[in-house]
């Protein structure tokens, strides 16, 4: 780790019971920079974002935020520092839009002064934001996958941390909410200095807006670093199985995937 990286896992080994998904990897997440991690299914991406969040404990190996060790921090302190949308989350039957929201800021909150002018503040600029403003008194499952997911967005916006995780953010959105959602993310990151990680499995998108690219197969670091140096043609073949050209996007300057057909295809 470096004083400009703002996550960083040293010797991690990872298990659910017996399974072993990820051994003695180390990774460090630049501070103030979007990175996406990508990689096969299966490969451990969503269990190392859950790992650098401190939802699973690892068998082996730390995880330290902005230099401090993260089993140290308290419960409310690691969630004012650290805010993650994990896949699929759930929320509570009869619960509104405005009140899923404002759960984001439990952590800012002390025992005597539950709710601020500046919680009020910070909840209708993430529904704002995140475009469900209209929908504050509507219950949440009666909302669209979409925009449920907008809905959990604005939850982590509100909770208002340096650091955000989101594991699969674009999930059940179509193409036009999937660049909302991303450009959303690369504002934060530029207009407010934030950290931004995000599991993605397009690699186009993982392309156009990361600063920062980690490449994961079988449960190690595969590459990582400028995607326009790591997206290489041999990468996609040996990583995801997949031949490909890469060249550069004609609008966007970045790295441009065309698939052509998987290896096991080609080869049969």
């Amino acid at each position: 780790m470096t004083t400009t990286d703002a996550l960083a896992a040293t010797g991690l080994t990872l298990r659910y019971e017996a399974r072993e998904v990820v051994r003695d990897l180390d990774v460090a997440i630049p501070a103030g920079k979007v990175t996406v991690i990508i990689g096969p299914n299966a490969c451990g991406k969503s269990t190392l974002l859950r790992a650098l969040a401190r939802l699973l404990t690892p068998a082996a190996g730390t995880v330290t935020l902005q230099g401090t060790d993260i089993r140290s921090l308290g419960s409310k302190d690691l969630a004012r520092r650290l805010g993650l949308l994990p896949q699929s989350p759930l929320a509570p039957f009869g619960i509104t839009v405005a009140d899923l929201v404002g759960r984001g800021r439990f952590p800012h909150q002390r025992m005597l002064q539950q709710w601020s002018a500046d919680d009020e503040r910070a909840v209708s600029a993430a529904m704002t934001a995140t475009g469900v403003a209209e929908f504050a008194d509507r219950g949440v499952e009666e909302l669209s996958g979409g925009q449920r997911q907008r809905v959990w967005i604005a939850m982590l916006l509100a909770q208002d941390t340096p650091v955000m995780l989101l594991d699969e953010p674009t999930t059940y959105l179509d193409v036009s909410h999937q660049l909302d959602v991303l450009e959303l993310c690369r504002g934060l990151n530029r207009s407010e200095d934030r950290t931004v990680v995000l599991v993605l499995h397009d690699l186009n998108q993982a392309a156009r807006y990361a600063d920062h690219l980690i490449v994961m197969k079988d449960g190690a670091i595969a590459a990582e670093g400028d995607p326009a140096t790591v997206l290489t043609e041999k990468l996609l073949e040996d990583v995801f199985r997949l031949r490909a050209h890469v060249q550069s996007d004609p609008v966007f300057g970045t790295p441009l995937v065309i698939p052509i057909t998987s290896v096991t295809e080609d080869a049969g």
